[in-house]
């Protein structure tokens, strides 16, 4: 009987070796954190709008959530859909990542935008267009990076067959337009768009290789005002924020020294349309980083150097 049990442990043991070996993604058996959640609730009560939050910790797989699978809009969260398929389409062998491509004026999405400040014909490698989409949110870039992909029917059939039931592509996509005046540019839920980032940092988006490209671009925003103002610069973190007048967003995957965690904010219907750092939607972007980041590293003595 000893000589079975000790065999069928060496088996186990065996067994998950192999699973290790052969890099599948274990998940950990998810648990409701409610402390974590008490805190949540308290962190948005009195808001002027609607919240959605979505928080897990992959190590020990505790999580908190408030109308994680509520729809609301990406606004420019979309772009981390657009990379995907973009990645997709280069693993395809459809497009190359160091290829050449040229600008139009026809491209141009009236902004402030890098890309939309170049001459008619000039030239510019495909993995900067990339870069512009997301260090710099560039929606000239995203929207000429949205058509190379396939277009919003590509990037939603992507999303499809991947299992995200919610996350969609509206704009400039055929059928989708009382979708785009509802939500805009496109539309997801918390947990979705939290998933995506974990999809990208455990290598199973598209491929190993281009997981690991795409989770380096996410990792170099310009835009670090909110969330990430609440991390120490030491930690690295990928991400992606979204704005329009009555909606603030933000997802966030955190490499922290006590395991990864991600998180994703969204609010729709605010009250406080204003564009200061004073907004109600920013201020909330904030509180929460800032309330996670002390809840699962305790022992951080780093505070915030600015406002």
């Amino acid at each position: 009987m000893r000589r079975t049990t000790l065999r069928n442990a060496i088996c186990t043991a065996a067994t998950l070796l192999v699973v290790s070996l052969t890099g599948s993604t274990v998940r950990a058996q998810e648990l409701h954190d409610q402390n974590l959640q008490k805190q949540l609730e308290q962190t948005v009560a009195g808001f002027h709008g609607d919240v959605g939050i979505y928080v897990r910790h992959l190590g020990t797989g505790r999580y908190a959530q408030i109308n994680p699978d509520t729809l609301f809009p990406t606004a420019s969260m979309i772009k981390v859909p657009i990379l995907l398929t973009t990645f997709d389409a280069i693993e395809r062998g459809e497009l190359a990542y160091d290829q050449m491509l040229t600008y139009r004026d026809s491209l141009l999405y009236e902004g402030d935008d890098i890309l939309g400040s170049f001459k008619d014909g000039e030239e510019i490698e495909l993995s900067k267009v990339v870069m512009l989409m997301l260090t710099m949110s560039d929606n000239t870039a995203s929207l000429w990076l949205q058509h190379l992909s396939g277009t919003g029917e590509r990037i939603n059939a992507w999303l499809e067959r991947n299992g995200y039931e919610s996350t969609r592509m509206n704009s400039r996509t055929p059928g989708r337009r009382p979708n785009w005046e509802r939500y805009g540019w496109g539309q997801t839920t918390p947990r979705e768009m939290a998933e995506l980032l974990v999809m990208i940092r455990e290598g199973r988006a598209v491929s190993p290789e281009a997981s690991e490209e795409m989770y380096r671009t996410l990792t170099r925003t310009y835009w670090n005002d909110e969330s990430l103002s609440q991390l120490p610069p030491t930690v690295q973190a990928a991400s992606k924020q979204g704005a329009v007048d009555q909606s603030r967003s933000e997802v966030v995957l955190v490499n922290a020294p006590h395991g990864d965690y991600v998180f994703c904010v969204i609010t729709k219907n605010q009250e406080d349309t204003s564009w200061e750092p004073g907004n109600e939607g920013f201020v909330l972007l904030r509180s929460v980083s800032r309330a996670l980041w002390q809840y699962f590293e305790p022992e951080s003595q780093w505070r915030p150097g600015r406002p």
